[in-house]
C-alpha cells in the first residue's frame, strides 16, 4: 500500500484525539511518527501508534503530560516525563536545553521517564536546527532484556541507540548520527516479520542461544535476543548507553528490578548540547566543517551508482521520493494501524478514505 504522508498525520491524529490527547499533543505526536516513515524509518514511524494506545488503555502511558524539571543548576538539569508521549517530553526537553545552551553556552540535560521518545535522530536534529552540536544516550527500562552482551546468550537491554548531530553549514547539510547500537532496530524486526521476511545472518539468536534469520524468535517464549553491531564495539557502546542514561538521569537501567511489567517502554535519554561558537567562530566552524564532509565525499565510489554518504544523507533522499510518491506500508502493519484506530472509535469508511494516496 502507498498512502499519502498527509492522510497518514490526519489518520494518526484523530486516533490520538479519540484516546484522550488535547490541544498540540495530537499533532506533535502525528508528525513525529509520520515524518519517522517519510524519512525511511518505519520501524519509529505510524507501526508504532498502535502500542501507544494499547499502552494508554493500560495506563502505561499519561496523555496530555508534559516535561517537568526536577534538578535545576543552571546549565545541567533532569526532567522528569512522567510517562507521557516522548514526542511531546523529547521535544519540550530539547527547548528547554536548547534555551539553555543560548545562555551557558553548554547544557548536560538528563531526562527520565519519558515514555517511547520515538527517533532520537528528532531531537538531534532539533538542536541542530538551533546551529547547536548534540549528542544523546538512550536506554530503556520496564521493559525485559531483548540484546545479548558480546559473549552472552541470552537479553539483558534494549537497543540503546546513539545520536550525534551536527548544524548545516553553506553547501552542506546537517550530520545526523541516529543509529541503535544493534545490527538491527527492534522496530524494523517487527516490520520484517509483519512483512514475512527473513532477517539477515548475524541478527538475532533463538532462545536457545542459536543462531536464527527468524524475526518470530523475538516475539515467542522462550524469546530470543538480539546482537550488538560490530562485537564487542557496540555492546561497549551499548553499555554507555546504559549507563550514562540510567544512571546519571536518575532513572534506572535495565536491571530486573526496574522492569516493573516488563512490557512498557519508558526511556530515559543523556543529551549533551553545545554551542560551537563559543569554543571556535563561526566562519570557522562553518568553513571546516564544509569543507572536512566534501573531502570525505569526494573519495571515488567503489560503485559509480553509489556514492559516498555523510550520515543525514539517505534519510533526505527517502524523505524527498516519500512526499512525492508515498509512503509505502505492508499489509499487515497497515492491518493493525487500522485496527487500532477502529478501537480508537473511527469509522471504518473514514479508514478506508485516507487509506488512498
Amino acid at each position: 500500500m502507498i498512502i499519502d504522508h498527509n492522510n497518514l498525520r490526519t489518520l494518526a491524529r484523530e486516533m490520538l484525539i479519540a484516546s484522550g490527547s488535547e490541544d498540540d499533543e495530537p499533532a506533535i505526536v502525528s508528525d513525529n511518527l509520520v515524518d519517522a516513515n517519510l524519512l525511511g524509518h518505519d520501524s519509529h514511524g505510524i507501526g508504532m501508534l498502535p502500542r501507544y494506545l494499547e499502552a494508554v488503555r493500560a495506563g502505561e502511558l499519561t496523555v496530555n503530560q508534559h516535561a517537568r524539571i526536577d534538578v535545576d543548576t543552571g546549565s545541567m538539569l533532569t526532567v522528569d516525563g512522567g510517562a507521557g508521549y516522548g514526542q511531546v517530553i523529547g521535544m519540550e526537553a530539547m527547548d528547554i536545553g536548547i534555551e539553555r545552551t543560548r545562555q551557558h553556552g553548554v547544557c548536560v540535560l538528563a531526562t527520565r521517564h519519558s515514555f517511547h521518545l520515538g527517533r532520537i535522530g528528532a531531537w538531534g536534529e532539533r538542536c541542530a536546527e538551533a546551529g547547536l552540536v548534540s549528542m544523546h544516550y538512550v536506554n530503556v527500562v520496564g521493559h525485559s532484556g531483548l540484546v545479548a552482551p558480546y559473549r552472552g546468550s541470552d537479553a539483558r537491554y534494549a537497543t540503546n541507540p546513539y545520536c550525534c548531530t551536527l548544524p548545516g553549514t553553506p553547501g552542506q547539510e546537517q550530520v545526523v548520527l541516529d543509529m541503535a547500537t544493534t545490527l538491527m532496530a527492534q522496530g524494523k524486526i517487527r516490520v520484517a516479520r509483519n512483512k514475512g521476511e527473513r532477517l539477515p545472518e548475524g541478527v538475532v539468536i533463538d532462545g536457545q542461544g542459536r543462531p536464527s534469520t527468524d524475526p518470530e524468535v523475538m516475539f515467542q517464549s522462550p524469546q530470543g535476543a538480539m546482537m550488538p553491531f560490530a562485537t564487542y564495539k557496540g555492546y561497549g557502546l551499548a553499555l554507555v548507553c546504559e549507563l550514562l542514561a540510567g544512571v546519571l538521569s536518575g532513572g534506572g537501567t535495565c536491571r530486573p528490578q526496574t522492569n516493573r511489567n516488563h512490557d512498557t517502554i519508558l526511556n530515559n535519554m543523556l543529551s549533551i548540547i553545545i554551542d560551537p561558537t563559543r569554543l571556535v567562530g563561526q566562519d570557522f566552524f562553518d568553513s571546516e566543517a564544509a569543507a572536512t564532509l566534501s573531502h570525505v565525499k569526494a573519495s571515488p565510489p567503489l560503485n559509480p551508482d553509489e556514492p559516498v554518504l555523510v550520515p543525514g544523507d539517505p534519510e533526505r533522499a527517502t524523505g524527498k521520493q516519500r512526499r512525492a510518491d508515498g509512503i509505502p506500508v505492508d499489509e499487515q502493519s497497515w492491518r493493525l494501524f487500522a485496527d487500532a484506530a477502529l478501537t480508537a472509535g473511527i469509522a471504518e469508511d473514514r479508514i478506508e478514505a485516507l487509506a488512498r494516496v
